[in-house]
This record gives C-alpha cells, sequence and structure tokens, in this order.
C-alpha cells in the first residue's frame, strides 16, 4: 500500500534544553531506580520528599504582571512527582466500574420511586449521553495534557484561573465529604444482617482499610479498583440474566411478569416534575466517570490506555445501566414502599434487593448486599485519591496551602492523603444522634459538584478547540480526538445547564412525598438551601479569587498549548500509527473506533 503522505520531520529541539518562549515540553517520566539498601531504610526514605517536586511560590509575579503566575502554574502541574504506574487494564476497570455504585445500585430505587419506570430510563439516557459527551471531551485534552489535576487544571489554562481555583476546590471538597458518607453507608450495610456489633467499630474497620491502600500508593489504588470493578461488572450482568429469567416466570411458582407494571400503576409518577427530580439522581449516580481523566496524570502511556477507557464508557452506559434499570423497572413498581428507605446508601431500598427478595430466592438478597458494600468502599477509595491528586494540583499551582504539595519518593502525595483521610473521621458521628441532619448538609456542599465539574470540562473543550485553530494547528496533531467533537462538547454543557435549572425547579417546588404531607414553610426553604448550597460556595470561591488575584479571562491566543506534552516527538509516533491504521482490516477497524 502506498505511502499515506510523507513522513513528518522530527521538529523536537535537542540541541539544548532551555525554551523557546512558547512553553516547556514535559520530559518523559524515568522512574528513579533505588539502590540496594536494606528494607526498612529504602522504606523509610520513601516518605522523604521527592528532590525533584517544586511548587508555585505564593504571590509571585507572572510575566503578564498579574499575582497568579501561570506560566509557572502549568509548569507545575506538567512536572509533578506524582508516579507514572497505572496501566491500561487499570484505567479501563476505573472506566467501567468508577461509577458503578450506590448511585445505580440504590439511588435508582428513589429515582424510581419518584418518577416511574419511564422517567428513570429517559434521564439516566439523556444524562448517559451528556456524559458520554463530556468524557471524549475530557479524553481528548487529557492524552495531549496529562497534567496533575486534569480538569481543574484545564479551567485555570483554557479559562480563568479564578474558575480553575472554584472548580479544584469544588471538586476536592467533593471527595472530602463523600469519604465520610459512604463509610457510613458501608456501616449501613452491615446492619442488613442485624449485626449486635458497633457502628463505630465497622466505621474504623473500613476507615483503615481505604487508608491502608492508598497510602501502598497508586498501583495499589489501581489494583484495589481493578478488583472492585469486576466484581461490580459480574454481579451487574448476573443481575441482567437474573432479571430477564424472573420477569419471563422462568423461576419455580414465578409467574410472566412483562410489561405488567408500567400499565399499573404506571410509567410515569409526578409529571414533569418526576422527571426532573431523576434527572439529579442520575447526576448523582453517574458521578466519578471523570476519575480516568484524572488518574492520566499517573499513567504509564496514556497515549495508548486513556483513549480505549474512554471509549468504553458509552458501553458501560448502555449495558450496565439503561439495561439494568430497564429489568429493574419490569420488576420493581414504583409504589413498593420499601423504595424509601433511611438513606442514600439504604441496600434494603435497592430495587435490585427489593427485585430479588420479591422472587423468594434465598440468600442471592445477600449476596447482593455485598456487592453494594463493595461498591460503597470502591467509591471511599476513590474519594481518598481523587481529593489528594485535586489538592495537590492546586498547592503545585499555589492555589491551595503549600504543605499539601509535598510529594514523597513513591510517588505519593503523602501529606494531601492525609488531609484526605482526616475528613473520614467524621463518619464517628455515626453514633451521634445529630447523624442524620448533619450528614444532609455535608451531602448538600457536594450534591451539585459533579455537575459544576462536568460543564467545566465541556467548556473548556470548546475553549482549547478554538485556540488550538487560532494557533495554527490541526486536527490531525492530536493524538485522540473526541468522537462527538465539538458540537458533543456544547450538548455536554447545555445539558449540565438544564440540570442545574431542574435541581434549582424541584429545590423550591419538590415532589409530593408518598407517605406523609406535602414538604411546606420552613421545610421548604430548608430543602432548596439543601438542594442548591453547592452553586453559592462555587460562586463565592470564584468571586473572592478573582478579586483578589486579578485573574484574566483566557485568550485562545494565550493559551499555553504546549507545557506538559508528554511525547516530543508526537508528530512522528502519529505518522507511524497512521500507516499502521491504514493496513488493518475493516472489522478491526470498526472494533478500534467503538471500543
Amino acid at each position: 500500500m502506498a505511502n499515506l503522505a510523507a513522513k513528518p520531520a522530527d521538529t523536537s529541539d535537542s540541541s539544548s534544553g532551555e525554551g523557546s518562549g512558547s512553553g516547556i515540553v514535559g520530559a518523559p517520566y524515568i522512574e528513579k531506580s533505588a539502590e540496594k539498601e536494606p528494607f526498612r531504610r529504602r522504606a523509610w526514605d520513601s516518605f522523604k520528599r521527592d528532590p525533584d517536586a517544586h511548587i508555585t511560590k505564593r504571590g509571585q509575579v507572572g510575566a503578564n504582571g498579574l499575582v497568579f503566575d501561570l506560566e509557572n502554574a502549568a509548569q507545575s502541574t506538567a512536572e509533578s512527582g506524582l508516579a507514572r504506574k497505572l496501566k491500561g487494564r487499570h484505567l479501563q476497570m476505573i472506566a467501567i466500574g468508577g461509577s458503578i455504585g450506590t448511585g445505580l445500585f440504590v439511588g435508582s430505587g428513589k429515582a424510581l420511586q419518584q418518577g416511574g419506570p419511564a422517567s428513570l430510563l429517559i434521564a439516566f439516557s439523556l444524562i448517559g449521553a451528556m456524559l458520554f459527551c463530556t468524557v471524549q471531551a475530557l479524553g481528548e485534552m487529557a492524552v495531549l495534557l496529562p497534567v496533575a489535576g486534569s480538569f481543574s487544571a484545564y479551567s485555570t489554562r483554557f479559562l480563568d484561573p479564578a474558575w480553575g481555583f472554584a472548580m479544584g476546590w469544588n471538586y476536592a471538597l467533593q471527595w472530602l465529604i463523600v469519604l465520610p458518607l459512604e463509610i457510613v453507608a458501608a456501616a449501613i450495610t452491615v446492619e442488613y444482617w442485624d449485626s449486635p456489633v458497633s457502628p463505630a467499630v465497622w466505621v474504623t474497620v473500613f476507615l483503615l482499610a481505604i487508608l491502608s491502600i492508598n497510602l501502598f500508593g497508586v498501583r495499589a489504588y489501581g489494583e484495589a479498583e481493578f478488583v472492585f470493578s469486576i466484581v461490580k461488572v459480574i454481579a451487574v450482568i448476573g443481575f441482567i440474566i437474573l432479571g430477564i429469567i424472573l420477569n419471563i416466570g422462568g423461576v419455580k411458582n414465578g409467574d410472566y411478569i412483562g410489561g405488567r407494571y408500567w400499565a399499573a400503576p404506571g410509567a410515569f409518577n409526578n409529571g414533569f416534575r418526576g422527571l426532573c427530580s431523576v434527572f439529579v439522581v442520575a447526576a448523582f449516580a453517574f458521578a466519578g466517570t471523570e476519575l480516568v481523566g484524572l488518574a492520566a496524570a499517573e499513567t504509564a502511556n496514556p497515549r495508548k490506555s486513556l483513549p480505549t477507557a474512554v471509549k468504553q464508557v458509552f458501553w458501560r452506559i448502555c449495558l450496565f445501566y439503561l439495561v439494568s434499570l430497564t429489568l429493574v423497572g419490569l420488576l420493581v413498581p414504583y409504589t413498593d414502599p420499601r423504595l424509601i428507605g433511611q438513606s442514600s446508601s439504604d441496600a434494603k431500598s435497592s430495587p435490585f434487593v427489593i427485585a430479588i427478595k420479591n422472587a423468594g430466592i434465598n440468600g442471592l438478597d445477600s449476596v447482593m448486599n455485598v456487592v453494594i458494600m463493595i461498591s460503597v468502599i470502591s467509591v471511599g477509595n476513590s474519594s481518598v485519591y481523587g481529593s489528594s491528586r485535586t489538592l495537590a494540583a492546586l498547592a503545585e499551582q499555589g492555589q491551595a496551602p503549600k504543605f499539601l504539595a509535598y510529594i514523597d519518593r513513591e510517588g505519593r502525595p503523602l501529606k494531601a492523603i492525609g488531609v484526605a483521610s482526616s475528613f473520614g473521621f467524621l463518619a464517628y458521628l455515626a453514633a451521634s444522634n445529630k447523624e442524620t441532619e448533619v450528614f444532609v448538609w455535608l451531602q448538600a456542599l457536594s450534591g451539585l459538584s459533579s455537575i459544576f465539574t462536568w460543564g467545566s470540562i465541556c467548556l473548556a473543550h470548546i475553549r482549547f478547540r478554538r485556540a488550538w485553530r487560532i494557533q495554527g494547528h490541526t486536527l490531525e496533531e492530536l493524538a485522540f480526538r473526541s468522537q462527538p467533537g465539538v458540537l458533543g462538547s456544547w450538548i455536554g454543557f447545555i445539558f449540565n445547564v438544564l440540570v442545574l435549572i431542574a435541581q434549582f425547579w424541584t429545590g423550591f417546588s419538590p415532589v409530593k412525598p408518598q407517605y406523609g404531607p406535602p414538604i411546606t414553610g420552613t421545610a421548604l426553604v430548608v430543602n432548596f438551601f439543601q438542594a442548591y448550597l453547592a452553586v453559592p460556595v462555587v460562586l463565592t470561591c470564584y468571586v473572592i479569587y478573582k478579586i483578589t488575584y486579578r485573574t484574566p479571562f483566557m485568550r485562545c491566543k494565550n493559551m499555553d498549548l504546549k507545557t506538559g506534552v508528554r511525547d516530543l516527538n508526537l508528530a512522528e509516533i502519529l505518522w507511524d500509527e497512521k500507516q499502521e491504521r491504514a493496513s488493518w482490516p475493516k472489522w478491526k477497524k470498526a472494533y478500534k473506533f467503538l471500543c
């Protein structure tokens, strides 16, 4: 086959290490080899600061005369000392199982009760489509620029440093709050078996397990998530097979169900308001999918691993969410009183557990409860990872206290992990009589965090593409391109805005409770602030930082598109890969496009 084009010349400057003024390209990561010393000495030294780690000095004046130094911040995130030990299989399982948790297994019960089975499918399908566009946009930027902080760093570089500060702290705060919530949820799942052991004991066990995993470094996090995700994926596939059998009456003494519950009590509940309330639950259920972009900075070869992981998000949405939720809507009526649980992680209110109990299959409901507990621990594990990496990246840019940028010789942001883990001690409030009130307000702080994160990713991608074109680059130079492109990012951004509007409406005009009087008066005001508290917090962070540091809105011609690019001879590598793809048979081209 004839060559597609002439092979491009190597344009990288190998004559010296000096920059040309247009941004410094991040050097490839070289893992340091430890000398053969006694194990105790090597273990002790591993906790010392990485000698190559550095942070932006707070208050340093940048080249543009402003207090916030954009160039230094970009360089710091590009040359972070984080260890790059995640492999392709880790990224794929983080992408596939990253958001399969209590939102799917338990939260879907609340969504079913509020909106009915049709609203459940419509809302999850639309949010899934939005998230597909969002993750594709994130993948394009993360493959080119696998920097520490990922999407918060992209907001700083492509939108406004003040918005990057707000998004970084918004995301860190989300995971810091989720950690104690998930630890308490794990303790609640144990109560399914009427355990006589105090919840405080289980809180201690789960907190130590999560802390231990993260102290062993990013490789341990990747392996743990790999195992957790396999368990969750097997559980969902098993439920799908079981659900089909239950629906057609394939078990002993079972009746054919079909679409019985779509006819009575019906496909919808609470009309359009019910649908809007399900949108919010669906957005919460998908939270965590963006972690695959955050992990790019600690991946050995993100240009190879990340595109495959990103493409699999589509199949995860279709198979694990839509198929399983279709079966849930067929097997459990939305009028079932068990769907109203004590908390958002009460396994007894899981429609998956309820469907199994309705079938009279002894013991299988306990198996599903174990899966829910593993999912909760997985989310808690991810919360320490997500918050610690975000805090470290903020510190490297001078947007958080300096000590949080401490990275030891094994590539662990040790002090950030310590701060993140300390929030887990809030889980001991589970033994307090004020537990419910405290955790409701904590959850309110993080309720809309993912919406802001996803919207910022889409907007940053729109601005990135415009800057890429204005600065004379072509799409052929990108190692991975978002399949829905800029149009997909606009769709994702608009959908995120619509979810914020839906949350605003359902906040001051909530769905009437199925049991009990409607929410009125003071309770209505409290309900609104619990639903929308994250918005004033984010805006306050943005305005204060904007006024204090006088940060600029980034102009496309001034955006740094070079600092952090890991492959110095990217043009040559892409040309070789293009030649290889041209020789593939059609079936392989189709497979690689989809997966």
